[in-house]
């Protein structure tokens, strides 16, 4: 179905929350659009695997190497976008390839389009922080330096809240597959490492902490993604290899059951009452009261 207008963010945001970047990038990448996660085990795997693919990203070379720089985390940020910018496209349609004997592209148009623009849309603030914190550093005046400062911290903020949605949502194509975002992981992982790898490329450490640092990432997030899609297959008949219009419709995120309700399949019980409190006897006498005995007539104790 066409995205209808104010469904990107749902209609969340107002005035007040420019004031906070954070709202603003969780409305902005991670729309209203992406599905809602199927089982929490899932989920939590997918912040493992978010974490270890930071790793991968941020380049834990840079903190290694001469101490940490911050513009060239920046340019090491853009230069991933831009791979980015050209994998995701390419992985995504060498999927369609495999789906084209189950449906065709015409049925995924919308959500294709949509993760594309979530793409374009986040190399463009990367590219924007980029190009703000060259203006500060380059500038001597300081009337620039404070507005142009304020934007960059303001876009700082809002770029790297939207780099942790996106790298968990891996730019919405959860709405084309849901096996995708971790299919994407894996690929985006694997290919910052092997160029590495292939060159010998150490950063200047040993060969074995150079191993270690290369392969930790990718090997980490193959396997985390591999079980996720596992488990996307077992419990919900989710399959990488199969389009997503010859799926059966996953279900919701299971409500949280009303206070004193069992959970589902628990055996019927009855109504259990206070263990300590009175039995109930019929007729309403108390099964602990006395028998009733004839009222005591004194008598003399000699006789009469």
């Amino acid at each position: 179905m066409a995205r209808t207008r104010g469904s990107w963010t749902g209609g969340t945001l107002t005035a007040r929350s420019l004031l906070k970047p954070q709202d603003v990038a969780r409305a902005v990448f991670h729309p209203a659009w992406i599905p809602q996660p199927l089982d929490p085990s899932v989920e939590r795997l997918k912040r493992f695997r978010v974490i270890a693919g930071a790793v991968a990203s941020l380049g834990v070379f840079t903190f290694i190497e001469g101490g940490f720089d911050f513009t060239e985390l920046l340019e090491n940020a853009m230069t991933a976008s831009v791979v980015l910018l050209f994998l995701t496209p390419l992985t995504v349609g060498a999927m369609l390839w495999v789906w084209r004997r189950g449906g065709t592209v015409r049925q995924l148009r919308v959500p294709l389009v949509n993760s594309l623009l979530l793409l374009l849309l986040f190399v463009g603030c990367v590219a924007a922080v980029l190009v703000l914190v060259q203006t500060v550093n380059g500038s001597a005046n300081p009337a620039v330096i404070i507005g142009v400062g304020l934007t960059m911290m303001w876009m700082l903020v809002f770029t790297a809240y939207g780099a942790v949605r996106v790298s968990g949502n891996f730019f919405g194509t959860a709405a084309v597959h849901r096996c995708l975002p971790p299919l994407l992981a894996v690929v985006t992982s694997w290919l910052m490492a092997v160029p590495d790898l292939v060159t010998g490329d150490l950063h200047g450490l040993s060969l074995t902490l150079g191993v270690i640092f290369i392969l930790g990432a990718p090997v980490t997030v193959t396997a985390i993604a591999l079980l996720e899609m596992r488990r996307l297959k077992r419990r919900y008949g989710i399959r990488l290899q199969a389009h997503p219009a010859t799926q059966a419709p996953a279900p919701g995120p299971v409500p949280p059951m009303p206070a004193g309700m069992p959970p589902a399949g628990a055996p019927y019980l009855p109504p259990q009452g206070n263990p300590y409190g009175r039995p109930h006897v019929p007729g309403g006498q108390h099964p602990y009261a006395p028998h009733p005995q004839p009222p005591y007539t004194p008598r003399h104790p000699y006789g009469g």
